[in-house]
């Protein structure tokens, strides 16, 4: 017995660990960036890890399509609870499988003259 450590000469390893981790991306924001997305969703009324979730996706759209997040934080400023939660509907939608979706309920109002010329 030696107190050498076995020196091991497999030329796979470089090849495994990069196999390994083909679908792990790194991802890397800014800490303000995350922070003011984060801070933006929950003080609009989202959970934190829904806020968190939320501004992950929120990030990465915006390093795809070349926009500050400050600039989508600012157009989102001006909407509602509705037009906010559709908003980030289809983002998320966008960024999940096809065979995945969220959708919302819009309920619809019928005239009672409607309700009542209806024939069964």
């Amino acid at each position: 017995m030696s107190n050498i450590p076995k020196q091991n000469n497999d030329s796979s390893g470089p090849v495994k660990e990069f196999f390994n981790n083909y679908f792990n991306d790194t991802i890397s924001f800014p800490s303000n960036d995350v922070d003011a997305v984060v801070g933006y969703f929950e003080s609009r009324g989202f959970e934190r890890t829904a806020s968190i979730s939320t501004a992950t996706v929120i990030l990465q759209q915006a390093k795809i399509d070349g926009v500050k997040v400050f600039e989508l934080l600012d157009t989102l400023k001006g909407m509602d609870a509705v037009q906010l939660s559709y908003i980030v509907t289809e983002i998320l939608n966008h960024n999940r499988s096809n065979t995945s979706s969220l959708g919302y309920k819009v309920k619809t109002e019928n005239s009672l003259s409607e309700k009542r010329n209806i024939v069964v």
